[in-house]
């Protein structure tokens, strides 16, 4: 009989030590999990800021390329939505820092390779067209909504981060740009199906004309 209790008392050690290991270990896979959720998060909030700096230079570098494409366009129509772009790009400038400021960081801009790229492609538009030409005004057209395009594809991927990581304020600022893109992109669409186009062809035909 006491050899009885004897094992049964070892078998109740033996249990309460595998029990301890196994809370050990589970504590151990859930410190880990945490601290690797912790760790993703924080590559998340940098790739967002670092993101949050690239379109800050884009914008900022855009004021000064829409100067420069109103100057050089013919159509009145285009003009004025080149100035009232500018005029937007600034306020969406306005609203990123108040993005930086609400997840508590410096509002600094970074470089933005793929803007200066588009940008300079639109310059080159000037050489490669003539002044004063309905022509001139669709291959700006183009060059724009280029840059259209690259603006809301950033903020929409941007706004959905921010809706994701649960800051719901910066996703409705980001969401209000967003839209603003998607209103220039058809407007400038709507001014070269409805006058610009029709008038370069009829350029084209004008000049055939002369010719003969």
């Amino acid at each position: 009989m006491p050899q009885t209790k004897s094992k049964s008392k070892s078998t109740s050690s033996r249990s309460g030590s595998n029990n301890s290991r196994t809370k050990s270990a589970s504590s151990s896979k859930s410190s880990s999990a945490a601290q690797q959720q912790q760790g993703g998060n924080e590559m998340l909030e940098k790739f967002f800021y670092e993101a949050l700096k690239d379109i800050y230079w884009a914008e900022k570098h855009l004021t000064k390329a829409l100067p420069k494409m109103a100057k050089n366009a013919t159509s009145e129509q285009l003009v004025t939505a080149f100035e009232e772009h500018l005029e937007q790009t600034q306020g969406h400038i306005d609203r990123l820092e108040q993005v930086f400021e609400l997840i508590g960081k410096k509002a600094q801009a970074k470089k933005c390779e793929a803007m200066e790229g588009l940008t300079k492609e639109a310059e080159e538009v000037f050489e490669e067209t003539e002044k004063g030409t309905s022509t001139r005004d669709v291959a700006l057209i183009i060059a724009a909504q280029k840059v259209e395009h690259y603006e809301i594809a950033a903020y929409g991927g941007l706004a959905q981060l921010a809706k994701t990581m649960g800051l719901d304020e910066v996703h409705d600022i980001l969401g209000q740009t967003l839209q603003e893109e998607k209103e220039t992109d058809e407007n400038l669409t709507s001014i070269a199906e409805n006058d610009i186009n029709l008038q370069a062809e009829s350029e084209g035909e004008e000049d055939e004309d002369a010719g003969e």
